[in-house]
């Protein structure tokens, strides 16, 4: 991997001038923006290249250490922050996957000993699905290791930038909702 460094001048920040730029062949679909192309166009695929570059480096850790994948993750650290459990259908809205995806990763948990299925205590009709005292073990242990993947991943890109990145990520998140809530 070829990296250059190259002065650009940024009206928003000027620690963000020098900006360290990536051989064509590694930076992928990316690569082929140019400043002609709309900014929402270049934002969008920065993040979506982005978001790629990471999601893939997390699913081989969690597939090589622990036979793991990202949907099962999500799965149990959803039901972590929850320790009183979530209904399926709730689950399913958290992790925005379809209610066959979560039937499917419910049936593979339960049979692997990470869940158990209780009645919902706010409505007997319902069921609720939650972590296994064996399953929060095993999981907290794997989500440190998590963590310390994605701190190793981060090292280097300075904490006043993740910090401004974080904040922007935020307004951007806040505007995107608001726009689609008001498109519904």
């Amino acid at each position: 991997m070829t990296i250059k460094t190259r002065r650009r001048e940024s009206p928003a920040d000027p620690r963000f001038d020098a900006v360290h730029v990536v051989d064509d062949a590694t930076l992928g679909q990316e690569s082929r923006l140019t400043e002609a192309d709309h900014s929402a166009v270049r934002v969008w695929l920065r993040l979506l290249a982005c978001s790629t570059q990471i999601e893939r480096h997390i699913r081989g850790h969690l597939r090589e250490r622990f036979g793991m994948t990202l949907p099962r993750f999500d799965y149990l650290a959803q039901l972590e922050r929850h320790p009183a459990g979530l209904r399926l259908n709730v689950l399913s809205r958290n992790l925005m996957v379809t209610g066959g995806n979560v039937t499917v990763l419910t049936t593979q948990l339960l049979g692997d000993g990470w869940i158990e299925r209780l009645p919902d205590p706010t409505d007997g009709r319902s069921i609720v699905v939650r972590l296994t005292a064996s399953g929060r073990r095993r999981f907290l242990r794997m989500a440190l290791e998590h963590e310390q993947w994605l701190v190793e991943l981060f090292n280097g890109f300075d904490a006043p930038h993740r910090d401004i990145l974080y904040a922007q990520l935020g307004r951007l998140r806040v505007h995107l909702t608001t726009r689609t809530e008001s498109e519904a």
